[in-house]
């Protein structure tokens, strides 16, 4: 059996084949079904984070099937299907992970960036940081929920109670978020690229009660805003479109500059705060709510070869929903 991957040499990616890995201690060995495309994979792709090791197979929403175990044993079973996110694996030792916040661990690895990911036939994993899925859901459906899910969720949790919800481009992860903020009750508003109607339209598809670009001022003050774009600008313009006392998340790994903005507009007790990363609570918890809420993904698929297409579309806002490679 070998092993065909996806590669980031330079860019655009490469495929590659090598025998099958044998998994170590504690590692399970993952034949991949699916594999979500998220922005932060194109982040990987076009060298925008520090400190990246090459080359690297990118992709971290990854459903697929336990074919062997590492020494030591595991609490996952062989053919069991699990899922993979962004965190691969956090040190267990630091302040910050003997607190119970081991998204800010000293010592991380991240599937797709520090550590090989999903776009491939298979691929290894630490076996406490593989979710058991369950068989409910198709693999290309289900993928998406193991990042734009769960970094939203964490988003969602951060920004607070507030009936009204703002999301800032509308793509893979706003449009499960918006499903678990109808599911609690809340007002959504979608705010994307201006004169973006397609978008617009997806929006109110999917339960926001108002669609509009991010220069547009919605009927009532928010009160949260979560950015899922990457665009520095709408910071300000995130803390413009909330109530006093309100919050703006940024749901993003990188972000372009943030431009200065006069102090009044974070006055009275608004807030800017950023998510790093994710817990394995919170996937706990998302992965619990799910069926719950009955959470729809809207995918497009691609073969796995076909990576490089699908980063394209992407990138260039053509896509409703999330990409899916399937090998």
């Amino acid at each position: 059996m070998d092993v065909m991957s996806l590669i980031r040499h330079g860019a655009p990616l490469v495929p590659q084949t090598w025998p099958t890995p044998e998994p170590g201690p504690g590692e399970v060995l993952i034949q991949v079904a699916a594999c979500g495309v998220c922005r932060t994979d194109l982040h990987v792709v076009d060298g925008e984070l520090p400190d990246m090791p090459l080359p690297i197979v990118p992709g971290h929403e990854v459903v697929g099937r336990v074919i062997a175990r590492g020494a030591g044993g595991s609490h996952l079973t062989l053919g069991e299907r699990v899922g993979v996110g962004w965190l691969g694996r956090s040190c267990q030792a630091c302040p910050y992970c003997r607190a119970g916040a081991e998204n800010l661990c000293d010592a991380p690895q991240f599937t797709g960036y520090t550590r090989p990911g999903g776009f491939a036939t298979h691929m290894l994993a630490d076996a406490r940081f593989a979710y058991a899925l369950g068989e409910a859901g198709e693999d290309a459906h289900v993928a998406p929920l193991l990042c734009a899910g769960l970094i939203g969720w964490r988003a969602l949790v951060m920004a607070g109670e507030g009936a009204r919800i703002g999301l800032y481009g509308f793509g893979a992860a706003a449009h499960i978020i918006a499903q678990v903020a109808r599911y609690q009750g809340r007002e959504v508003y979608a705010f994307t690229t201006p004169g973006d109607v397609t978008a617009q339209d997806f929006a109110r598809h999917m339960g926001a009660v108002w669609a509009g670009g991010s220069d547009e001022t919605t009927p009532e003050p928010l009160d949260a805003a979560i950015l899922f774009a990457p665009v520095g600008a709408l910071v300000p313009a995130a803390l413009r479109a909330v109530r006093k006392g309100g919050r703006v998340v940024c749901a993003g790994i990188h972000m372009s500059d943030i431009p200065s903005f006069p102090y009044a507009w974070l006055w009275e007790e608004r807030k800017i705060l950023s998510v790093a990363n994710l817990t394995r609570a919170d996937a706990a918890d998302f992965l619990a709510l799910v069926p719950k809420v009955g959470i729809k993904t809207e995918v497009t698929p691609y073969p796995l070869r076909a990576a490089n297409a699908a980063l394209d579309d992407l990138r260039a806002g053509r896509l409703s929903g999330a990409a899916v490679l399937i090998p």
